[in-house]
């Protein structure tokens, strides 16, 4: 062990008397000299002798410096830098453990430097000593510290390294010792404080609808977390305050929720507007395991406000009105509060995001579906640009998510729009063709009948579509090949994949056909055929357009085609559209005839209820000016009410 600086080992070279053990032995008051100790007034007494005896002076002064040659020899006066350069070198690799044995408190030190370095989360750490100044038993190096913490972030400081002298220990035989506390990893920490590594969110800016009206506003929230290990204490009285602002929140969901997160994360509960908690708050606020956590979300300003088509968009119109994130260290308290910023950038302003929606156009079809205890739904688009204007559900949809965006059901006559663009050109028809509308038709056994079996007998082409006739189009449909419905739907949209900013659709499937009778099914909208709401209403859009309509949220981004659409013919759209126009004004969609100049078509889509019974889907779809749409309700029974629906929804707009 070496000797601490200051005292002098036995043995260490120095003579049992003289001078030096007079000045090192004497103690209490000198007589004649009260303000002095026996040893100091004696020192003045031989400093003066001394001085008239130059020899002996020589040679105390010989000795004396003996005397530091020892001390030196055993305690370097280097040492305390050893020991700083150890430390660092230690503390800069990541290894805390081997950093730690060269403090005076390795256990606390170890664990502080392992949490430090994983809160601040580096890419890499430098630390170099500039100098080590020592003054007695305590020194302290100047370390100039550097932390990578990536992306272009870096925290720099210069740190005052305490040192003391100590005792050697198995993993410090420097004797000396950095003197632990925060202030040994950086200036300023005191006890129970911690740096951590924060990424600051930018507030972000409003999105705005393609008229300028506010869809979404920055809005005070307040996150309610619940410490899973003391569910039992707080569910009942959450269950209580909250089911007062959502009923489906209940001491059982919670209990549920809470014992489905793993060990040691909190369960949120819900996210409350501001108002809506200060209802709430002195009820639940010191509930145990309860904890809360202010935030500004983007929320729209009446909450059923577009909410399946908000949902599924929220994560792209955020990253869209954000901003640039910026970053800080924070000082943190032992609770995790935030005493101070040590370093950081602010987070760059968000910029208003605009949707193509169009808040008149979704109030209008929201109002029109909330009439309905049924599913429904209405998607309109824009069909001069693809611009989504609006989709709608009621509570009955939402339930099983965004339907009318990924719904899959069999379209019905409204396909026939699909088979009489690819049956004309194909079968060298015009809409003044005659052809058969018998009340029923045999293919390959099977009977398919018109709705009620009604008869038309030979009738122009355009009535054979306007009143629907499911027998002459599943004749129709046998005269293409197998990929005729496949290919005529591709041209106006029906089968194109997007990926769409902000939205996750489907547009619909037809397969080529294996069989006369699929085939035949096929043309009036049953058999294998699928569509969802949107994927009707974007086939509308591309008969009102005259070409391929690529569909559009968030604007200023960029729709990708996963799978094309074709490219229409424009002579044939030129047939198609006074097809659509006679549906509204003498055919099955004569209810929305009062609603200006309606280009549209109906269907009744069968399927088997749960019980095997004979049920019936609902749609219209269809455009006026530059609006198309296209009306779904499930289990309907028939088009009318789908058709009345839109009626409503096209009276609550402009003409």
């Amino acid at each position: 062990m070496r000797a601490r600086r200051g005292h002098l080992s036995p043995g260490a070279g120095l003579p049992p008397g003289g001078v030096l053990a007079e000045l090192a032995s004497a103690n209490g008051p000198a007589p004649g000299h009260p303000g002095l100790t026996p040893g100091a007034a004696y020192s003045v007494i031989v400093i003066a002798t001394l001085r008239k005896r130059p020899l002996v002076l020589a040679a105390a002064i010989v000795v004396l410096v003996a005397v530091g040659v020892v001390v030196a020899l055993l305690r370097p006066w280097g040492g305390a830098g050893t020991t700083a350069e150890r430390y660092v070198t230690a503390w800069a690799a990541g290894d805390a453990p081997g950093a730690a044995v060269y403090t005076t408190d390795a256990e606390t030190a170890g664990a502080y430097l392992q949490k430090a370095r994983d809160d601040l989360a580096p890419t890499g750490m430098t630390a170099r000593i500039t100098g080590t100044r020592t003054d007695g038993d305590r020194a302290t190096s100047t370390v100039e510290v550097a932390w990578d913490l990536g992306q272009g972030r870096a925290w720099n400081y210069t740190l005052d390294l305490p040192l003391v002298a100590a005792d050697d220990t198995p993993g410090n035989d420097t004797g000396w010792a950095v003197d632990w506390s925060p202030a040994a990893f950086a200036p300023g920490l005191t006890d129970g404080q911690r740096p951590v590594t924060r990424t600051v969110t930018a507030a972000p800016a409003p999105v705005l609808d393609a008229g300028g009206a506010t869809l979404l506003a920055p809005t005070p929230v307040v996150t309610v977390t619940l410490d899973k290990a003391q569910v039992e204490q707080a569910a009942s009285g959450l269950g209580s305050a909250l089911g007062s602002i959502d009923p489906a929140i209940t001491a059982s969901s919670i209990r549920a929720g809470a014992n489905a997160v793993p060990d040691g994360q909190a369960y949120t509960v819900v996210v409350l507007r501001e108002p809506d908690y200060q209802r709430v708050r002195d009820r639940i606020y010191d509930l145990p395991g309860v904890r809360f956590v202010s935030s500004t979300r983007l929320l729209p300003p009446d909450q059923g406000f577009a909410g399946q088509l908000m949902q599924g968009a929220r994560a792209d119109i955020e990253k869209a009105a954000g901003g640039t994130p910026g970053w800080s260290v924070d000082v943190v308290g032992p609770r995790g509060e935030t005493v101070r910023s040590v370093a950081g950038q602010p987070a760059g302003p968000g910029r208003p995001v605009t949707l193509e929606l169009d808040r008149t156009v979704q109030n209008a079809a929201q109002d029109a579906v909330d009439a309905d205890s049924r599913q429904a739904m209405i998607v309109a688009i824009r069909p001069s640009t693809g611009a989504v204007l609006a989709v709608a559900q009621n509570a009955a949809a939402d339930r099983d998510g965004a339907l009318a965006l990924t719904g899959r059901y069999p379209p019905g006559s409204t396909f026939k729009i699909v088979t009489a663009y690819g049956a004309m050109p194909a079968e060298n028809l015009t809409p003044q063709s005659p052809v058969e509308c018998p009340g029923t038709t045999v293919i390959d056994g099977r009977t398919i009948p018109n709705e009620n079996s009604f008869v038309l007998g030979t009738v122009p082409l355009t009535e054979a579509f306007a009143q629907s006739c499911n027998t002459t189009f599943s004749r129709l449909a046998l005269g293409l090949p197998a990929d005729g419905l496949p290919t005529a739907g591709k041209a106006l949209g029906f089968g194109a994949d997007w990926k769409i900013p902000g939205m996750t659709t489907i547009t619909g499937t037809v397969s080529p056909a294996t069989d006369d009778l699929q085939r035949a099914s096929d043309g009036f909208g049953q058999g294998d055929v699928l569509a969802s709401p949107f994927g009707m209403a974007m086939v509308s859009a591309t008969v009102a357009h005259g070409a391929p309509v690529t569909p559009s949220l968030i604007r200023g981004t960029t729709t990708e085609a996963a799978v094309a659409p074709g490219t229409p013919d424009r002579a044939v759209l030129d047939q198609l559209r006074p097809m659509m126009r006679a549906v509204v004004t003498s055919g099955t969609a004569r209810a929305a005839a009062g609603q200006g100049e309606v280009f549209g078509k109906t269907g009744t889509a069968e399927y088997a209820g749960p019980d095997g019974s004979n049920r019936s889907h609902g749609w219209f779809t269809g455009y006026r000016g530059d609006l198309a749409f296209a009306t779904l309700i499930v289990d309907g029974g028939s088009s009318g009410p789908a058709v009345q629906m839109t009626a409503r929804f096209l009276s609550g707009l402009p003409r």
